[in-house]
C-alpha cells in the first residue's frame, strides 16, 4: 500500500510512485511526448531549434534528457520535489548539457539571471502555478525569438479556474494540491496582453474522442 503524504512537498516526492521490486528502472529517453497518449501528437519540433531550455516541473527527466541527448539542447529540467530532482540527477548524471535544480518554479524564474530559447511543461508546473504569476516571469527569462509551450489535460468546459483537490484522495492528512484549468481561448488572451505572438492554444483530442484530451499551447516570444 502506497503511504499516504503528510505536506505538500512530500506529496510531490511520492508523484507517481515506482510499484515494481528493487531499483526503480531508468525510463528510455527514446521519445518527446506532450500527451498522455503513447505516439501521440507532435514531438520536440514543437520547441523549433533551441540552444537552450528549460523545463518546469521535471519530474524524471526523460524529456530534458532526450533534448540533450538527440538535438544537443542544453537543459535545465526544474522540480520541486527534492526526491524527484535528485533521482533525475542519479538517472542522467552522464548526459552532457543536462542539469536539474530544485525549486519552486516562480521563485527560480524571480531569482534566475539565465535566459532561454524555450520554456516548457508537460503536465508540469503550468498547472500547478497561478498563470498570473508564472506567465510575466517566464516572459522576462525567454529570450526573443524563444518559444512557450506546455501541455495539461483538457479543462472540463464551464469549469474553469484555480481547482483545488485533496492530494491523497479521501483518506489520509489534508494535503491540498491546487490546479489551474482554462479554455485555448483565456490561454491565447492571457499570452497576447504578455506580449506573445504566434499562439496556438487548442484542444488535442485524444485517440478515441471519448477519452480526454490534451490542451496543448504554443507561444512565441516576439523577435
Amino acid at each position: 500500500m502506497t503511504r499516504a503524504a503528510t505536506s505538500l512537498t512530500e506529496y510531490w516526492d511520492t508523484y507517481r510512485p515506482y510499484r515494481g521490486e528493487g531499483e526503480q528502472p531508468r525510463p528510455a529517453a527514446d521519445a518527446f511526448a506532450w500527451t498522455q497518449y503513447e505516439g501521440h501528437g507532435p514531438g520536440a519540433e514543437l520547441l523549433g531549434s533551441p540552444r537552450t531550455a528549460l523545463e518546469l516541473g521535471s519530474a524524471e527527466g526523460k524529456e530534458a534528457a532526450y533534448l540533450a541527448q538527440r538535438h544537443g539542447v542544453e537543459v535545465t529540467g526544474l522540480d520541486f520535489s527534492a526526491t524527484q530532482t535528485a533521482r533525475a540527477r542519479r538517472w542522467w548524471q552522464d548526459t552532457p548539457g543536462l542539469t536539474f535544480v530544485e525549486a519552486e518554479a516562480c521563485a527560480h524564474l524571480a531569482s534566475t539571471t539565465a535566459s532561454y530559447d524555450a520554456i516548457y511543461s508537460i503536465w508540469g508546473a503550468v498547472w500547478f502555478t497561478d498563470p498570473d504569476q508564472l506567465v510575466p516571469l517566464i516572459t522576462q527569462r525567454l529570450n526573443p525569438g524563444g518559444v512557450f509551450a506546455f501541455s495539461q489535460a483538457e479543462p472540463i468546459e464551464g469549469y474553469y479556474g484555480p481547482d483545488p483537490m485533496y492530494g491523497n484522495g479521501l483518506a489520509g492528512r489534508k494535503i491540498v494540491v491546487v490546479r489551474w484549468a482554462y479554455s485555448p481561448t483565456w490561454w491565447a488572451d492571457l499570452l497576447k496582453r504578455h506580449g506573445f505572438t504566434d499562439i496556438d492554444a487548442q484542444i488535442l483530442a485524444a485517440p478515441d474522442p471519448r477519452d480526454v484530451g490534451t490542451l496543448l499551447v504554443r507561444a512565441q516570444r516576439p523577435a
